[in-house]
């Protein structure tokens, strides 16, 4: 028998709970007076900003193809994504001309040239 095992075990949650305090802590004073500190918990954020981001790039891109490519051919590949597989028709939707391309687009159209 090892006569250290009650050690290595109290070590090893030691261990345990410093990595989870690598997140960071909680600290509260106990009715004696004590400070304890507990792990913060883990709570998983939404990345938000990098969804803006993402959006703000995918109205670019539309509008740079609605800009680049004029209403009538844009018009045109934008059916032709509809008449295609399921997949196809779901990227006909997100590429539909809106407000927000069609802004993006008009500021590109004075950059591009004809």
């Amino acid at each position: 028998m090892q006569p250290n095992v009650p050690f290595d075990k109290r070590l090893k949650e030691i261990s345990r709970r410093h990595d989870k305090m690598a997140r960071g802590a909680v600290r509260k004073v106990n009715a004696d007076g004590l400070i304890v500190a507990r792990p913060r918990a883990y709570r998983p954020r939404f990345p938000l900003k990098g969804l803006l981001v993402v959006l703000a790039i995918g109205f670019l891109f539309k509008g740079f193809l609605f800009a680049y490519l004029g209403e009538t051919a844009y018009a045109e590949r934008v059916a032709g994504l509809q008449a295609g597989s399921t997949m196809e028709q779901a990227g006909a939707w997100v590429m539909q001309p809106d407000p927000a391309t069609l802004a993006v687009a008009s500021l590109l159209q004075t950059i591009l040239p004809e």
